[in-house]
């Protein structure tokens, strides 16, 4: 018998009954989700097999799952899932303080800079990690949307499968709005209201994600709007019509106008500046998020303040502390 390593986890046959919530999710995407560290290809090649049954019968990888169905899902190796946070940690209790709004289908919260949306890449645990933490009773807490490591802002998160399909097809649809504040180097040109640029994202040699303006990349667009103009630098809203990787970050580079502190796409002589005002992170910050609730389809609209560090950089560049709340609410 062959020793299982000490990163992975043997499982046994497992019988799953298939809740309303999961009903209409396609069982390829539905076993991706079970079996979080099973290669793609490995989980493919079981529903290939006929490994996996669906109420004792074949099922094909585009079939979509029914309420009560029975699922058969066979024994396969799976890489142990890093166990989750303490909820007594400082780290993780101060989200409570970070809930925006909260009902019994979703949430949104102000998510802190330097906070990873998810574990993986050497971080222990991450936001949803943290909040499976907080909540163990909510057993099907997902994010809707991602944010990079360095943004802050309002994130989205789904409490029930049928709120995370009907979110997920307003961010298809380019229905969902969503609305980040960045300070940027130099004076933005107030007619340039749309960066469109494709996107081709590269990964490095040493695992580092980098994005470039490439014309075999994916369609992005992103419509910037000036709304105060410093002497060496401008704060502008940035509203992505598309959904890529570091997308305001390379579109504003584009333009001539790197993030203030980006260490991927920045200006060191800019950000040394920005430095002697206190600003030690990112300035990108996703201060409005308005979407249709999908229960009641009503339109909620959650601003998530600036933090006090970005409040004391636009402070500090002469930006009046009430103009500034205005900004953060």
């Amino acid at each position: 018998m062959k020793e299982t390593p000490e990163n992975t986890i043997q499982h046994k046959v497992r019988l799953v009954k298939i809740e309303a919530d999961y009903a209409e999710q396609r069982i390829d995407n539905f076993l991706l989700a079970q079996l979080k560290g099973v290669p793609k290809s490995l989980v493919y090649r079981i529903l290939r097999k006929g490994e996996v049954r669906v109420n004792k019968k074949r099922a094909k990888p585009d079939y979509r799952l029914r309420a009560g169905d029975e699922v058969r899902i066979p024994p396969v190796r799976v890489a142990e899932r890093n166990p989750l946070p303490s909820a007594n940690l400082e780290q993780v209790q101060a989200l409570n303080n970070q809930v925006l709004y909260e009902d019994d289908v979703l949430m949104v919260l102000n998510k802190p800079a330097g906070l990873a949306v998810h574990g993986g890449s050497g971080l222990q645990f991450g936001l949803i990690e943290s909040l499976r933490a907080l909540r163990p009773d909510a057993k099907h807490l997902e994010l809707v949307h991602r944010l990079d490591r360095e943004t802050s802002g309002c994130i989205l998160v789904s409490k029930r499968r049928s709120a995370l399909r009907a979110l997920h097809e307003q961010l298809r649809s380019k229905t969902m709005d969503k609305r980040y504040l960045a300070l940027v180097r130099g004076q933005w040109q107030a007619h340039v209201k749309l960066i469109a640029a494709p996107l081709q994202k590269n990964t490095l040699k040493s695992g580092e994600r980098i994005v470039r303006v490439d014309a075999t990349g994916k369609p992005s667009e992103t419509r910037f709007r000036v709304l105060h103009s410093f002497a060496q630098c401008s704060l502008v809203e940035a509203s992505p019509i598309t959904g890529r990787t570091h997308q305001i970050r390379v579109h504003a580079l584009q333009a001539g106008h790197p993030i203030a502190c980006d260490d991927k796409y920045g200006d060191r002589v800019f950000d040394s500046a920005m430095h002697d005002l206190g600003l030690n992170r990112l300035f990108l910050h996703a201060h409005q998020l308005s979407f249709q609730h999908p229960q009641t389809g009503k339109t909620i609209t959650v601003n998530a303040p600036l933090d006090a560090i970005l409040q004391k950089a636009l402070q500090g560049l002469g930006l009046a502390e009430k103009a500034v709340r205005k900004l953060g609410s």
